[in-house]
């Protein structure tokens, strides 16, 4: 019987793995625009915009892709809305929603005309100092937070996004005082939701608020929708999402007395099923307590398992079907917490097709905050990328010694 390899459409993952070398960011294009077109087409409501949060995944590619689909881009540094500029995005298809940023990147935003979501009461004031008389929007803290960790809970008491819902008087007078004009609110609670309620509350804050502003074009809700990475999670309902919105969304507007744009700036749902990460097994070892299979990545390549405790399935490429055995896969840093199986900072094994040196693995679900949050620690070198789509092309080249030493002096 012929042995079951990973396919990626007609390619295998293995035959990438040896033309690209290991480590290896995989990502399928057919997948990201599904994806999109799927929250898109689940929201009837007419006056659509739906940016992409590229921090999700940066390769211009990628977000070219999404471009062609007709997303606008949602940036959180001036790096990256000089990246959108440079892949082809307008200035007004980008929305900036940036945390405690300088003066000095204001002033290049407000020379770009790009829209800023203004964060802070003091951000307000500054700005408004800046750039007297212009167009702004303001992101409200609606007093709800959601998320699958601490750490991209985005609202609430406890988060430091936004300005709270219950400065309306205050953001009016300082922007009355600059002459701003406030063309959008603006929310964001938080990443991978798979329950649409508490957001659903938290929209209900935000257009309760949204009344109090009498010039409003938009109403920008954020993204966070979720996309089940374990077993034990069940995928969010993207049609009642889009139904509820869109019913809520249209009653407001009727009763607000013009019909408003409505905002989404979804980044994971789009591109984390797209993306794999394929790495080499290396060295297989024994304790008294686990089966330890090692490969030739580690958390400087995807960080999510050892910062947030997340889980991605790992796959066997190189056979499908072995009989299935508990291991713990290890990546090669010097660092005992570089572990993709892991689970309240402990090794944690998992039933995976038998793995022995040579194999090819899929760790699976890493289109979104994989490379985007990788590093060179232990001085390793970053992977390539390629997009498999009519056919696969080198998205991004491995990063090399010299790439290390760019920029030191005398080195």
């Amino acid at each position: 019987m012929a042995v079951r390899k990973l396919m990626f459409g007609n390619v295998e993952a293995e035959r990438l793995a040896e033309e690209y070398g290991t480590p290896l960011y995989v990502y399928e294009e057919d997948v990201i625009r599904q994806r999109f077109r799927e929250v898109k087409e689940a929201i009837s409501y007419p006056k659509l915009r739906m940016y992409y949060a590229c921090k999700a995944n940066q390769n211009p590619a990628v977000m070219r892709i999404l471009m062609e689909e007709g997303a606008g881009i949602d940036a959180v540094s001036l790096q990256e809305v000089m990246l959108a500029l440079k892949v082809g995005f307008k200035a007004e298809d980008i929305l900036f929603t940036g945390n405690n940023i300088s003066k000095e990147e204001m002033e290049e935003l407000i020379k770009l005309d790009i829209m800023i979501n203004i964060d802070s009461l003091h951000q307000l004031e500054s700005y408004g100092s800046l750039n007297p008389g212009s167009d702004i929007s303001v992101r409200i803290n609606p007093d709800v937070g959601l998320g699958h960790h601490n750490h991209v809970i985005t609202g609430g008491p406890d988060s430091k996004f936004g300005i709270y819902f219950d400065k309306a008087e205050e953001i009016k007078k300082i922007a009355a005082k600059h002459n701003l004009m406030i063309k959008g609110i603006h929310m964001h609670v938080g990443s991978r939701f798979l329950d649409q309620e508490p957001f659903i509350k938290a929209m209900g804050v935000l257009l309760d608020i949204a009344k109090d502003f009498n010039d409003l074009e938009f109403i920008d809700f954020g993204g966070g929708l979720g996309v089940p990475y374990s077993p034990d999670e069940g995928p969010i309902d993207v049609k009642k999402f889009g139904r509820d919105v869109s019913e809520i969304f249209n009653r407001f507007c009727s009763e607000y007395g013009k019909q408003l744009v409505m905002c989404f700036e979804n980044g994971r749902y789009y591109v984390a099923e797209a993306g794999h990460l394929l790495a080499r097994v290396t060295s297989v070892k024994e304790t008294p307590k686990h089966r330890f299979v090692g490969v030739d990545s580690g958390f400087n390549h995807l960080i999510r398992p050892a910062m947030y405790g997340s889980y991605h399935e790992i796959l066997n490429a190189s056979d499908l079907d072995a009989e299935k055995e508990k291991v713990v896969v290890a990546g090669n840093l010097c660092e005992s917490g570089d572990i993709f199986t892991i689970k309240d900072e402990q090794p944690l094994p998992r039933e995976i097709a038998r793995l022995e040196p040579g194999n090819i693995v899929s760790i699976e679900m890493a289109g979104a905050y994989g490379y985007c949050m990788s590093s060179n620690y232990n001085m390793r070198l970053r992977p390539a990328e390629v997009l498999e789509g009519k056919n696969v092309k080198l998205i991004r080249k491995r990063e090399t010694f010299d790439d290390l030493l760019r920029g030191i002096p005398d080195a």
